[in-house]
């Protein structure tokens, strides 16, 4: 039954007036559907457990509803506006994908999704930064969230894009980050976006400083290739896999848009550029998209426990640290009661080994 609602479930609309900048709209309206699957899955659990004919499926379906509870990452807010979905064991991760919400928005709009990715990749962080609120001129200079000024939605339009620079650099300046303090190699990061957020990881992915920054991949939803002009494929990168998912039925950021990006895109060396389209699909995104973006990110990022992340010995940490990471781990209510660092040290460790 779940299955069904699933498949024949319309899209997840996120402008339900076709405006490019219904965040709010937006926003409920995942965490609305969300609420209504686990609200399926809660009522299937009963049903079936109670019925003595489907045994299998009262397994099934108590399973479901089980790990809706049993998430496998910990989701937190930064002052900043930035919200991180990290695995629980922090010692865990190998992995990490920036995702970039779209104009007007914030990383909320997209914490759900990247939720529901970790439960299929638990061993990737995801990082939701929240783009600066400032001028856009094609909402009549009001200030909004946006990675970079839009004029327009036409071509000559994009090729402007004050700002897109220096939101490129914060996306560098958070990759640089995790391979500073983890080790994690570029390899093992990624980034992904919807709409402008998608046209800034294109932005920025494929013109990484150096070869050995080269990401796994950019993951783009209802983007385009902004800046062209200003665009250059650094040598190295050009077959950095791409997967571009984009609604048919876009009145905001057509379907023609995307194909001339791609285009554009191959034109300045991309060799590996898939453009997925989805009829039907307005500027939002569906249950096949966010499906297809899973298998993309568990394709080019795969499950590998040789690229773990080095992390400070909890002895070493201060007690500052100490209480953060068991702030970030959930470990809040096995701490009541701690008093010595000797005792923080010791359930840090427990929590990296699996004890605890």
């Amino acid at each position: 039954i779940f299955s069904f609602v699933l498949s024949t479930t319309p899209t997840l609309s996120l402008d339900k007036k076709n405006t490019q900048h219904s965040t709010i709209r937006k926003r409920q309206h995942i965490r609305s559907s969300s609420r209504y699957y686990l609200y399926i899955y809660t009522i299937l659990a009963f049903v079936a457990a109670s019925s003595k004919r489907y045994p299998l499926k009262a397994k099934v379906a108590a399973a479901s509803f089980h790990s809706q509870f049993n998430m496998p990452s910990i989701t937190t807010r930064n002052g900043d506006g930035t919200i991180v979905v990290s695995p629980k064991n922090e010692a865990s991760q190998t992995a990490t994908v920036v995702i970039c919400h779209g104009l007007g928005d914030s990383a909320e709009g997209f914490a759900d999704v990247a939720e529901h990715l970790s439960t299929q990749m638990p061993y990737v962080k995801f990082i939701l930064p929240t783009a600066p609120t400032q001028p856009v001129t094609m909402n009549m200079g009001m200030p909004m969230p946006s990675w970079y000024d839009i004029v327009g939605l036409d071509e000559r339009s994009n090729e402007k894009c004050a700002g897109i620079e220096e939101s490129r650099k914060t996306l560098v300046s958070i990759l640089a980050k995790e391979h500073e303090t983890t080790k994690l190699p570029y390899s093992r990061m990624a980034l992904a976006g919807f709409s402008q957020g998608g046209a800034l990881s294109i932005f920025t992915g494929m013109q990484m400083e150096k070869v050995d920054q080269k990401l796994a991949g950019i993951l783009v939803m209802s983007g385009y290739l902004a800046g062209f002009g200003q665009f250059k494929i650094t040598p190295g990168l050009e077959d950095t896999p791409v997967l571009h998912c984009h609604g048919m039925s876009d009145p905001m950021v057509p379907f023609g848009m995307a194909e001339k990006s791609r285009d554009k895109a191959i034109e300045k060396g991309a060799t590996d550029y898939k453009l997925e389209g989805y009829a039907g699909l307005q500027h939002s995104v569906c249950p096949q998209e966010i499906a297809d973006a899973a298998q993309f990110l568990s394709r080019i990022l795969p499950p590998d426990d040789s690229c773990k992340i080095q992390l400070k010995d909890p002895s070493e940490m201060s007690v500052k640290e100490l209480k953060e990471a068991i702030r970030k781990a959930g470990l809040g209510s096995k701490a009541v009661g701690l008093m010595e660092k000797a005792e923080f040290v010791k359930l840090v460790k427990d929590h990296r080994e699996g004890k605890c």
